[in-house]
This record gives C-alpha cells, sequence and structure tokens, in this order.
C-alpha cells in the first residue's frame, strides 16, 4: 500500500495531488480547535478584528485531547465528528484554512467549500486516539485555555496517519464509497 508523507505546511501541489482514499502521514504542525474554537474564530473575523493565531495555509484537527499522562505529550487523541463544524468550516475554508482532520460525513457547503478553496478534509481513525497521541511529539497551548478541551493548541507531529476523505476536486468522498 502506497502510503504519502507530507511535511506541512500543505502546497498547492500537495493538496492537488491528494486523491480520495490516499493514506497519508503527515509532519509538522497542526492547529487544534472545536466547535466553540471555530465558533469563536468566525465571531471575530465577521467583526473584522484579528485572531489569537494566524490561522491561514494551516491544518485544523478536530480533537478534544484526553488528559496528559505521566511522559506523554497528551492522553488520548482522536477525532471529533466534524459535522458538529460543519457550520463554521466554510467560513474558515474562505479565510484560507488549507485542510481539516476529523471523522465522519461533511455537508455539501462544506465539500463546495473545499473545492472553491482548493483544500482538503482529512479522516483520521475513531478508536485510534492511544495510537494518535503517539505522532504527537510537542504541543503548545494558543488560546482560549478557559475552553477546557476544546482550547486551540499548536501540535508538532512526526507522520499524523490519516485518510482523504474528500480531495480538492470534490467529485470524491470516502464516506460515500463505503
Amino acid at each position: 500500500m502506497n502510503v504519502k508523507k507530507i511535511n506541512l505546511p500543505l502546497t498547492e501541489k500537495n493538496i492537488e495531488e491528494l486523491k480520495c482514499g490516499d493514506m497519508v502521514l503527515l509532519s509538522g504542525e497542526i492547529y487544534t480547535g472545536r466547535d466553540m474554537a471555530h465558533k469563536r474564530f468566525c465571531e471575530i473575523l465577521k467583526c473584522g478584528e484579528e485572531l489569537p493565531v494566524d490561522i491561514r495555509g494551516q491544518v485544523i484537527y478536530y480533537v478534544g485531547a484526553a488528559p496528559q499522562r505521566p511522559g506523554r505529550i497528551v492522553g488520548a487523541a482522536g477525532p471529533t465528528s466534524s459535522k458538529r463544524m460543519d457550520p463554521f468550516t466554510p467560513f474558515l475554508l474562505d479565510y484560507g484554512v488549507k485542510a481539516v482532520i476529523g471523522k465522519g460525513m461533511r455537508d455539501d457547503e462544506t465539500i463546495k467549500a473545499l473545492v472553491r478553496n482548493k483544500a482538503v478534509y482529512f479522516c483520521a481513525v475513531g478508536g485510534a486516539g492511544a495510537l494518535i497521541a503517539e505522532s504527537i511529539v510537542d504541543k503548545e497551548l494558543i488560546c482560549y485555555e478557559e475552553l477546557g478541551t476544546e482550547a486551540v493548541y499548536r501540535y508538532k507531529v512526526k507522520d499524523f496517519p490519516c485518510i482523504v476523505g474528500i480531495d480538492c476536486h470534490g467529485n470524491t468522498n470516502i464516506y460515500k464509497k463505503i
């Protein structure tokens, strides 16, 4: 099986070459963010203000990592259901986010925004949080600490395992193939 290794940040060439179903190992920096962080990001941007972190060109992972265990960077770090981010994702993709990582199907507006912005949706395997946590080699709190597990972190990852769920061409969706 062919696995693509990609060093982040993503390039246009990386994104163009990715096809639905490709297995990928990501290395570099990704940001975490779930519902509440997405909502805040959108509210701030709609008011014309600057975000506490520049997410343009970045990858956002929908995760709420379990508490850190001794000797570990994070606890289990499995993906959160992506559908909960669909009300916000098209706006953030239009703003410049280049990829998101989660699990499950996406709505039509999100798929259109992926195509419009030449972005990609990666799927991480639900239930594999302990395995995924092994690829997180460093973390830094960026903002919204008061949100607890929904705070925004910058993770440094090495060989983070995922699958292309929706490519930038939008004509494929891995969940529709199953």
